[in-house]
């Protein structure tokens, strides 16, 4: 009985610990300034884009899903929604408002009320010059901790018209046969998920001055 009235307060520092360390970025976190592919969870495939334009619709530059792991063309830099609003090295918050620049030709992660080619959903599409676009190029991270986590399956929110990022497996034909269609949907589901995959991820830092690269 004597032992037990020294437990409770050490259970209790415990789970005060485990609470307040909670709210710190993990190693895995999802910083800013990062590279790094997305993997659709459903469908197996990454989100690419290439110097392809759409035949149809914006006639901007095609954003498709490849399975391929090891495309080029599947890089994407983590941004603010402003300059200055998402630090290198800073992790980045569930909820918090990116865009997502497609490295090899610096264009961002966009979408518009133009329908898709294949199903008719919303066309996604790469747009804008060395990572300038518009407001329709951000998008709200949703998942369920307080930061992204790289183990964490994600759904990506496009604050201008409110769909989710999603695949549903048609595929294109001549000139990027196999490619999947990349497009909006209005209701969250399985075919929206998305996993941080191969990439240089800089390591979490509260203070942006300090990071290292993985």
């Amino acid at each position: 009985m004597r032992g037990s009235r020294h437990l409770f307060p050490l259970v209790f520092l415990t789970l005060l610990h485990g609470l307040c360390h909670g709210r710190e970025p993990s190693p895995g976190a999802v910083t800013c300034g990062s590279v790094l592919k997305l993997l659709n969870t459903r469908h197996s495939v990454r989100l690419h884009s290439h110097e392809v334009k759409y035949g149809s619709g914006s006639g901007q530059q095609s954003v498709t899903g490849v399975e391929a792991s090891d495309d080029a063309n599947s890089y994407w830099r983590i941004r603010g929604k402003s300059d200055g609003s998402c630090q290198r090295g800073t992790p980045v918050k569930c909820g918090q408002a990116i865009r997502l620049t497609h490295v090899n030709t610096g264009k961002n992660l966009h979408t518009h009320h133009f329908p898709s080619p294949l199903s008719n959903n919303q066309e996604v599409s790469a747009f804008g010059d060395d990572g300038e676009g518009d407001d329709l190029d951000i998008w709200i991270v949703q998942c369920s901790g307080t930061y992204w986590e790289r183990d964490d399956a994600v759904r990506f929110k496009h604050v201008g018209t409110e769909v989710f990022l999603s695949i549903t497996g048609e595929q294109y034909s001549h000139p990027i046969r196999g490619q999947r269609e990349v497009h909006g949907m209005p209701a969250a589901n399985h075919h929206n998920y998305w996993k941080a995959m191969e990439g240089v991820f800089i390591k979490p830092s509260m203070d942006p001055a300090k990071h290292d690269e993985l």
